[in-house]
């Protein structure tokens, strides 16, 4: 047992003594690879609002944008009150639907025959929705606007004859009115049309006439008796 234990001790001296002569450390080793990496940790909890910044300067303005398209026409308003009457204004010139009258009175108008190829007088004017007469003398009266006029004439008178419109000095075949016999006026109601202002219109006794007409005076009764002419602007040009 002695035997034993006795070469035990001896054969763990025999061993250490190797093991102390070879105490110095050796060279580092290289480094080994490096290891996958680990499982991603859990979130951690959000934290606290931060507290807000300083507002930012203002920016630039923006260029202008392109137009939108127009909007629906709205309802039409409630209509408003009258307005006041204005003042009346200043008479025009004869204008489409004015009128005028002129005539004779026999006696003392006319108390001479006209003769032929000479013109009716009507010296006196009647009523008119004009301003202005359209008097050129007292057997000649002026067509102020271009335009057709509708023209009635009726002078008595004592002798078989005839009576025709003039313009400008020429006489209007298609105005022709006469009769053969008796005491009785002569006549009509036609339209003249003007090619350009201030034409001169006049009644009468036409160049080709046999002889010279007289206007009857007081036919018929005790009063004077009237040749009337009429002029109408029944449309302006």
């Amino acid at each position: 047992m002695r035997t034993s234990r006795f070469f035990a001790v001896s054969l763990a001296v025999t061993l250490a003594l190797p093991l102390a002569a070879c105490s110095t450390p050796g060279p580092s080793g290289s480094t080994g690879p490096q290891g996958a990496p680990g499982v991603a940790g859990l979130n951690g909890e959000q934290g606290a609002q931060g507290e807000q910044g300083i507002p930012g300067t203002v920016g630039p303005q923006g260029a202008t944008g392109s137009r939108g398209a127009t909007g629906a026409a709205g309802s039409a308003g409630a209509t408003g009150p009258a307005g006041a009457t204005g003042a009346p204004g200043t008479p025009g010139a004869i204008g489409s639907g004015d009128a005028a009258l002129f005539y004779a009175l026999m006696p003392a108008d006319n108390a001479a025959t006209v003769a032929v190829g000479g013109d009716v007088e009507f010296p006196q004017n009647g009523p008119t929705t004009s301003a202005g007469t359209l008097r050129l003398t007292a057997s000649s009266f002026v067509l102020a606007t271009p335009g057709v006029y509708r023209v009635t004439f009726q002078v008595p008178v004592s002798e078989s004859g005839q009576l025709v419109l003039t313009l400008d000095d020429v006489e209007l075949a298609y105005t022709v009115t006469g009769r053969g016999t008796g005491l009785t006026s002569l006549g009509e109601t036609t339209l003249v049309t003007t090619a350009a202002a201030n034409q001169v219109l006049t009644v009468r006794n036409p160049a080709g006439s046999i002889a010279a007409l007289t206007i009857t005076p007081i036919a018929g009764g005790v009063a004077s008796v009237s040749a009337t002419l009429l002029i109408e602007l029944v449309k302006a040009s």
